[in-house]
């Protein structure tokens, strides 16, 4: 059942949202040759400890970390631990912010250090799949145009769209309906409405879209170990059109 939200539960949702926000302008800082990825964690731990909030997803069905920290070939759900960030890598780093019972998702790829060229045509591509997905997010469409949108840009640029990991909807829980593919056909699939409120977060592989799960159970890499990136907002739909709940500005 989709929950459908008031104007006044989606505002609790932007105050969310501008605080994750906040933690991912701040790691910009912290990202970098050197650095251990289990660095991050705890550091976005006590930001939104120090600020009042709870990163949600640390407990969330066992998940013991309190971002995602996925590097390179690893798609989504990457555990922090011991691996250090070298020059060249990327990173993608996803949390879900708890304020006051409300929550914010997003999830951002970033360089580590200088990469290459084709690295970062990957993140720029993967990035832009995103807004273009978000920018088929209007009432009266229906969420195919969001996934077609996206897949047809991605493979456009010779690059790939995982299957398995969707969008979904949020507010007080985490994953609510409706779940959002990344790819498909215009026209199909759930009308979009007035106060819905969901993720757009396509995950984009260099090479082949087919994946693997690591022995950790969580853990989602590319099955020909190609680069993987991700991008997520969190998005209102509104009268006027969709409001990114999670909006980082020009960043």
């Amino acid at each position: 059942m989709i929950v459908i939200k008031t104007k006044d539960e989606i505002k609790k949702m932007q105050i969310a949202g501008k605080l994750l926000s906040e933690v991912h302008h701040n790691l910009r800082e912290q990202i970098k040759p050197g650095v251990k990825t289990i660095e991050l964690d705890r550091f976005v731990e006590k930001f939104l400890k120090d600020r009042g909030a709870y990163p949600e997803q640390k407990g969330y069905q066992g998940y013991p970390y309190s971002i995602c920290a996925s590097v390179n070939d690893e798609i989504c759900h990457g555990f922090p631990g011991e691996y250090v960030l070298k020059d060249g890598d990327i990173i993608t780093v996803d949390m879900v912010v708890n304020v006051d019972g409300w929550l914010a998702d997003s999830a951002w790829s970033y360089a580590v250090g200088n990469i290459s060229d084709e690295a970062q045509k990957l993140l720029d591509v993967t990035r832009e799949c995103m807004y273009k997905g978000i920018e088929k997010a209007v009432i009266g469409n229906r969420l195919g145009d969001i996934g077609n949108a996206i897949q047809t840009y991605a493979e456009e640029n010779g690059y790939s769209v995982v299957r398995e990991f969707v969008g979904h909807g949020i507010g007080r829980d985490m994953h609510e309906d409706p779940q959002v593919l990344h790819y498909g056909k215009p026209g199909r699939g759930i009308r979009i409405q007035e106060g819905m409120v969901f993720t757009v977060e396509p995950m984009i592989n260099m090479g082949r879209h087919e994946l693997t799960i690591d022995d950790n159970g969580w853990t989602a890499r590319t099955l020909d170990h190609s680069l993987s990136a991700q991008y997520e907002h969190q998005i209102a739909i509104t009268e006027d059109g969709p409001i990114i709940i999670t909006d980082q500005g020009d960043c």
